[in-house]
C-alpha cells in the first residue's frame, strides 16, 4: 500500500476529530508537527519494502504497541503531576493491569 505523506496527514485529521490532541501550548504548529510525523512513517514504510509481509506487519505491530504504551504512560504522569484523577478508561486500563 502506497500513501504519500500528504494523504497520511489528511487522515490524521480525520482521526482527531473523534480523538482530538491536546496540543497544548507546544512552541510548533500543529500542522507542522502532522507533517513530520507523516513524512517519518511513510518513510519507515518505504524502508520496510524489503522485508517480508509477516515481518512487516510485526513491525507495525511492535511500533504501534511502544506509542500506545508510551502515550499512556505520559498522559498518567501528567495527570498524577497536575494531582488530577485518571478518567475511567485510564483508571480501568490500569486495574486490569495491576490484575
Amino acid at each position: 500500500m502506497s500513501v504519500t505523506p500528504e494523504q497520511l496527514e489528511v487522515l490524521i485529521q480525520e482521526v482527531e476529530t473523534e480523538d482530538p490532541i491536546d496540543f497544548a501550548d507546544l512552541p510548533f504548529e500543529e500542522e507542522a508537527l502532522r507533517s513530520l510525523v507523516a513524512n517519518k512513517l511513510c518513510e519507515m514504510m518505504s524502508e520496510m519494502d524489503v522485508l517480508s509481509d509477516e515481518d512487516r506487519q510485526l513491525s507495525l505491530l511492535a511500533t504501534t504497541a511502544k506509542l500506545v504504551l508510551e502515550n499512556l504512560v505520559l498522559h498518567v504522569q501528567l495527570l498524577r503531576k497536575d494531582g488530577l484523577p485518571m478518567d475511567d478508561s485510564t483508571a480501568e486500563l490500569m486495574r486490569r493491569l495491576r490484575g
